[in-house]
C-alpha cells in the first residue's frame, strides 16, 4: 500500500488549473512519456524546440518521424482555448503546427470555443473574437500555409458527430478518475472533454483521407485528453492485436462473426481459428495492423491508428515562477505593442548577481533567468549564437544590463514584424478554410 507521502506526492495533471511542474523526469515515469532524446536522431531537420530539449517527452513519435523521412501521409493538430490573450506559450504550439505542415504534414487547427463558453463561460461572440484576433491571425502571421483546415469546435459538425460516437465509449467513472469531476462538474464541461478527443480523432476520418498518424503538440498539462483519446481510440477499433513470442493473436471487440473473413485476408501467413480470436504466425505487427485497419474500414470500423503526441515544457513567469493570465507582467502576449514588450523585458528577473562585481567574478546563472529562457525559446534560431551568450553569461563576461536591452531590441522587432504579417493574414483570411 502506498504511504500518505507518496500519494501526496503524485503529479495530478489539470488542463484548466494552474500546473507546476518542477520534475519533467518524474512526469515521463509517471504518465509513460518517452524521452523526446529516443527519437530526436530519427527526425529530419529537427525544430529548435526539439534540438534543446524544450520538446522533452512524446508519444509514439517514432511513426511521425518515419512519415516525414519517407514522406508519407500524416497531420499535426492541436488547438487553443479562446479565453484570453494569446501569448508566448501559445506560440510554442503555434509553431509546432507551422514546423510539422512545413515536414509534410496536413494541419489542423481547432479553436475549442465549446471548451471556453462550457469551462469558463465565455460568450459565443467573445469566443469567435478572441478566436480570430488573438489565435487564428497569429499562426497564420507566423507562417501557417494554405491547406491548414481551421475550424471552430461548435461550427465543425464532423467534431461534433464524432463526439456524439466516442462519448458511447466513456463513462463518468472514466472521467472522474482522469480530471477529477465531481458531482458538481457540469456536463456541458464533460462534454467538451469528448470533444477534445473528437478534435484529435478527426483528421483519420475518410473524408480527411485517413486513417493516417496524427501528432498532437501539447504542453504537459493536456497528457490527460491524449491519454483518453488514445483509449477511446482502441475501443472503436473492431479488433485488437496482441504480441505474443513467435505470432499475433487478433480478438474481435464486437462481431466475433467476422474473425473467419478477416483470416482469409493473410494469404502468406498461417492462420489458427478458435472461438473469439486468431493466431496469425509470419507477419509482422504492424503489416498486420494495416490489414485489419483496411478489413475493418470495409466492415463500418474506424481503423483509427493511436495519436501521438509530443509534450513541450512551460516557459516561466518574467516576474519569477509562473506565468499568470491574472499578471500581465509574467507574460509577452502576442499582440503585445512592441515598446510594451520593451518596457517588460528591462523589467524582468534575470539569473543575475546582486552587483557587477559579482557578475565578473562568479558568473550568472541562465537556468534561473527569464531574459535568457526568451532567447532561448523564442528569440536565438542559431545554437551556436545561444551557447556563446550562454558562456558570456556563466563565465561573467556577459552583464545583465547589457542582455536584457539587446533581448528586448530583439523581441520589439519580433512583436513589430508579427503585427504586420497580422495585418497580412487579415486580408488573406479567404484564402484559408475557416469553418466558423
Amino acid at each position: 500500500m502506498k504511504d500518505k507521502k507518496e500519494i501526496e506526492e503524485k503529479i495530478f495533471l489539470d488542463p484548466w488549473g494552474s500546473v507546476l511542474i518542477e520534475d519533467y523526469t518524474k512526469l515521463l515515469a509517471e504518465f509513460g512519456i518517452e524521452p523526446f532524446t529516443n527519437v530526436l536522431d530519427f527526425v529530419p531537420n529537427p525544430h529548435r524546440f526539439m534540438r534543446r530539449n524544450i520538446i522533452f517527452g512524446h508519444r509514439d513519435y517514432q511513426r511521425i518521424a518515419q512519415a516525414i523521412r519517407e514522406q508519407m501521409p500524416f497531420a499535426v493538430m492541436s488547438g487553443f482555448m479562446p479565453s484570453g490573450k494569446a501569448h508566448f506559450g501559445n506560440k510554442m504550439v503555434m509553431e509546432e503546427i507551422i514546423w510539422h505542415q512545413k515536414s509534410g504534414g496536413d494541419a489542423y487547427v481547432g479553436i475549442a470555443d465549446m471548451e471556453a463558453h462550457s469551462v469558463r463561460g465565455i460568450s459565443w461572440n467573445t469566443c469567435k473574437q478572441l478566436g480570430i484576433e488573438e489565435y487564428v491571425l497569429n499562426i497564420i502571421a507566423l507562417g501557417l500555409e494554405e491547406g491548414a483546415i481551421i475550424y471552430f469546435q461548435s461550427r465543425s459538425r464532423d467534431v461534433r458527430d464524432l463526439a456524439f460516437e466516442l462519448g458511447i465509449e466513456a463513462n463518468f467513472s472514466e472521467l472522474k478518475g482522469i480530471y477529477g469531476f465531481s458531482g458538481e462538474t457540469t456536463i456541458s464541461h464533460m462534454v467538451s472533454v469528448i470533444v477534445q478527443c473528437a478534435d484529435i480523432l478527426m483528421p483519420q476520418l475518410g473524408k480527411y483521407d485517413g486513417p493516417k498518424p496524427v501528432v498532437v503538440p501539447v504542453g504537459p498539462d493536456q497528457d490527460p485528453h491524449l491519454r483518453l483519446t488514445r483509449d477511446l481510440a482502441t475501443r472503436t477499433r473492431l479488433f485488437s492485436i496482441e504480441r505474443k513470442d513467435s505470432y499475433i493473436r487478433v480478438r474481435s471487440r464486437r462481431n466475433p462473426e467476422l474473425l473467419k473473413p478477416l483470416a482469409s485476408i493473410f494469404e502468406t501467413a498461417k492462420v489458427k481459428i478458435y472461438e473469439g480470436h486468431i493466431d496469425v504466425y509470419g507477419i509482422e505487427p504492424e503489416k498486420a495492423d494495416v490489414e485489419i485497419r483496411k478489413f475493418e474500414l470495409k466492415h463500418g470500423g474506424t481503423g483509427f491508428i493511436l495519436p501521438s503526441s509530443t509534450y513541450h515544457r512551460f516557459m516561466s513567469g518574467l516576474t519569477g515562477g509562473k506565468m499568470s493570465s491574472s499578471n500581465p507582467e509574467s507574460y509577452i502576449a502576442m499582440n503585445e505593442k512592441p515598446d510594451e514588450g520593451y518596457k517588460k523585458i528591462m523589467r524582468a528577473k534575470t539569473g543575475g548577481r546582486v552587483t557587477v562585481e559579482e557578475q565578473r567574478k562568479l558568473g550568472g546563472v541562465p537556468e534561473s533567468c527569464s531574459v535568457y529562457e526568451m532567447l532561448l525559446f523564442h528569440l536565438v534560431e542559431d545554437d551556436k549564437e545561444l551557447a556563446e551568450i550562454y558562456s558570456e553569461c556563466r563565465g561573467g563576461r556577459r552583464i545583465c544590463g547589457t542582455c536584457k536591452k539587446e533581448t528586448a531590441e530583439r523581441l520589439s522587432i519580433f512583436l513589430k514584424n508579427l503585427a504586420e504579417g497580422r495585418e497580412e493574414a487579415r486580408e488573406r483570411l479567404k484564402e484559408y478554410h475557416i469553418i466558423m
